[in-house]
């Protein structure tokens, strides 16, 4: 026989950015725990909204299945003496078993046949078990801080006022976080503010709607509140930007969603719609509003947590509220264009970058004699590299920047572009944090690139050099998001630069007493900087190997290394890779045992062998055909030729002793090889790709 079993645990509000995660977790937890008892069911189902976390199971098993429980004893040789009469070992074992020996069992094993008791173990009902399974579902959830309340001992993410189990229509009797289980939940905290009787795990949904004023489902509430939103922006004539994250915090903030439309003055339009936006949707979590063009519109869309008789006035002290904080973004703007970014620089000097390292005004020094050196080399004004370098940090000092922090960089734009700055040094002000996160997108002006190169290698360098590099979990300076964005930057820009020597015109920047690792800060950080691009590959589903491969050669341009690295990945797949990635490892091996660098040039006149003068000829032919190809950086391309020598190269070690007693004959097959492996170590050391034995 199997129940439907329903647990809910009734909170104070829930954490809104935590709730999808805690839901997911208490029902992966559950799923585990029935798993662990094994116990079989059939689905399982998550609810969450701000007071409650929920699970419902279908098709539970009323108890575990009896199972026999197996015990191996001592050897039936050693159990046994010669006359047959049982050993202290068979009886000690027989005698922990609660029986005779006479009522042992025996048992082949792979070791022998051993004495054995065979028990029946009666499966536990379901309903003892579930407190215990509900419970360490709760003790694992992703709760940084957790707390006490009262003068309980109990903690929790937030204070629980009930808790609801059922097993079919029988209350589970158990005790979670203190509190006795029973069959009442409770409803909306206006509109339905008292205890609800639920009687099955099939009237939970329904008993929360109706009468409850509460969408258990975190799911379907979402999807009402993406409709509803959608719509407001349809009545106004325009599209809602509907941001997943913000979203996701709005359906964990209420049980009976109701989308309202409010409005503010167009004068704020003026304002950065950055700005706007960020008052509306951080401080106030509302959808914003823009028309066909993607330009902002005066609307706003909030969601309430409540189905008002009179929704004008919710509507109202939305826009009330709304109102001072978007007075406060118009002012900050029009004082801040008072001041230029050249005069603020100053203020600089007041803010730390790191103990060791300065104030953000010297690193921005550092930053305007790096950054033309980085233009000069990819060809951008370095003029305008030197400008923006100089004054790309000075909208940290502004009063737009203090109250909206995400506004860093973009404040920059609008105020460079107010002093009469060039625009692609306006452009590079928020261009320089691009990008900020996996997926984000680049600079697309050379000079911004130029400054989020310039930024990132600064960093790297100069906390390295104090040797304080990242450790675990702590990166405070955030240098593994640093790494990847350098890796972006010059690969999917197509930047043909050395790190190292970009990491170097860094270092140099740096007075050397300032960096206590300055002989080695280079190869330190060089060395970090390419981990991330291993781990980068493996993001994208590259083996290990085939980075490790081109690893091998120990180079330190990035867009280098990600063609090579392509042209590894695609050779690997080839049906002859494996083949000749063994051929590959076992010149390598060769080689290696020898004393001194192999020989280098072969004697046509002393191949013997049909197979090495056939691998002679093609060893020369692929130098021939690949040298240009390589020359051109078309890896692929030259790998894929060299995919035809599998069957020469074979037939040359099926047929042809290397290590063979003449001195000169050994030699020269030596050099062969060493040519062979040559024409693969151009790319990278293929026989890295041959699987270890």
């Amino acid at each position: 026989m199997a129940q439907d079993f329903l647990v809910e645990l009734g909170t104070e509000e829930l954490p809104p950015t935590a709730l999808r995660t805690l839901m997911e977790a208490f029902a992966d937890g559950i799923a585990q725990g029935l798993k662990a008892a094994e116990l079989e069911y059939g689905d399982l189902k998550a609810y969450a909204a701000p007071r409650r976390l929920a699970v419902a199971v279908s098709g539970l098993a009323e108890k575990q299945q009896d199972k026999q429980v197996e015990k191996l004893g001592p050897a039936v040789q050693a159990a046994f003496d010669k006359d047959g009469k049982p050993s202290r070992a068979a009886e000690g074992f027989a005698r922990s078993n609660g029986v005779t020996v006479e009522q042992l069992s025996r048992k082949d094993t792979d070791k022998g046949e051993r004495l054995a008791f065979i028990s029946e173990q009666k499966g536990a009902a379901t309903d003892t078990l579930l407190p215990g399974i509900v419970d360490k579902a709760l003790a694992q959830l992703p709760i940084p801080k957790r707390m006490r309340w009262g003068a309980r001992r109990e903690e929790f993410v937030r204070p629980v006022h009930w808790l609801l189990m059922l097993f079919g229509n029988r209350v589970v009797d158990g005790e979670v976080l203190g509190l006795k289980a029973g069959n009442t939940t409770r409803g909306h905290r206006f509109h339905c503010n008292r205890e609800l009787e639920i009687h099955s795990a099939q009237d939970y949904v329904q008993q929360l709607r109706d009468p409850g004023y509460v969408v258990a489902d975190f799911a379907e509430r979402r999807e009402m509140i993406l409709e509803q939103v959608t719509a407001e922006a349809h009545n106004v004539n325009g599209e809602a930007v509907i941001d997943d994250d913000l979203l996701d915090e709005v359906t964990a903030l209420v049980e009976w969603p109701v989308a309202l439309t409010g409005r503010f003055e167009e004068r704020f339009l003026e304002v950065p719609a950055e700005a706007l936006i960020s008052s509306m949707k951080e401080h106030q979590k509302y959808f914003h509003v823009v028309d066909g063009d993607g330009q902002l519109l005066p609307f706003f869309i909030t969601v309430s947590n409540i189905e008002s008789q009179d929704p004008a006035q919710v509507i109202h002290g939305n826009e009330r509220v709304i109102r001072p904080r978007l007075s406060d973004a118009a002012f900050f703007f029009e004082t801040d264009k008072k001041t230029s970014l050249e005069t603020r620089r100053e203020k600089l000097k007041q803010v730390i970058f790191q103990q060791k390292l300065g104030t953000v005004y010297d690193k921005t020094e550092r930053l305007a004699r790096l950054a033309p050196a980085i233009a000069r080399m990819i060809g951008a004004d370095e003029a305008q590299a030197e400008r923006a370098a100089t004054l790309c940090k000075s909208d940290l000092v502004t009063e737009m920047v203090f109250e909206f922090a995400d506004m860093q960089g973009i404040a920059g734009y609008y105020y460079a572009e107010n002093d009469g700055e060039a625009l692609d040094v306006a452009k590079a002000m928020y261009e320089q944090y691009m990008p900020k996160f996996a997926g984000d997108e680049l600079p697309k002006s050379d000079i911004g690139t130029v400054i989020a190169l310039a930024d990132r290698l600064d960093t790297l360098v100069g906390i390295f050099g104090i040797g304080q590099p990242p450790s675990g979990s702590r990166d405070p300076f955030a240098l593994r998001r640093a790494s990847l964005g350098i890796i972006r930057l010059l690969v999917e820009k197509n930047l043909d630069l050395d790190l190292r020597a970009l990491l170097e015109q860094a270092r140099d920047q740096y007075p050397r007493t300032a960096l206590g690792e300055y002989n080695m800060v280079v190869d330190q950080t060089l060395a970090y900087v390419l981990e991330r691009f291993r781990a980068r590959y493996e993001d994208q589903g590259v083996p290990a190997e085939v980075f490790m491969a081109v690893a091998a050669r120990h180079l330190s341009q990035p867009l280098d290394i990600d063609n090579r690295v392509q042209a590894v990945y695609a050779f690997s797949q080839l049906a002859e890779a494996q083949a000749l990635a063994a051929a590959n490892k076992r010149v390598s091996n060769i080689l290696a045992k020898l004393e001194g660098a192999a020989p280098s040039k072969v004697d046509e006149s002393l191949l013997q062998e049909d197979a090495e003068k056939a691998l002679y000829r093609a060893v020369n032919d692929a130098r021939t055909q690949v040298a240009p190809i390589y020359a051109e950086r078309r890896y692929t391309e030259g790998l894929a030729g060299l995919a035809g020598m599998r069957e020469t190269v074979d037939s040359f070690f099926d047929h042809v002793m290397v290590m063979c007693d003449d001195e000169a004959l050994r030699n020269n097959r030596l050099a062969l090889l060493a040519q062979l492996r040559a024409l693969f170590l151009e790319v990278a050391d293929i026989s890295l790709l041959a699987p270890a034995k």
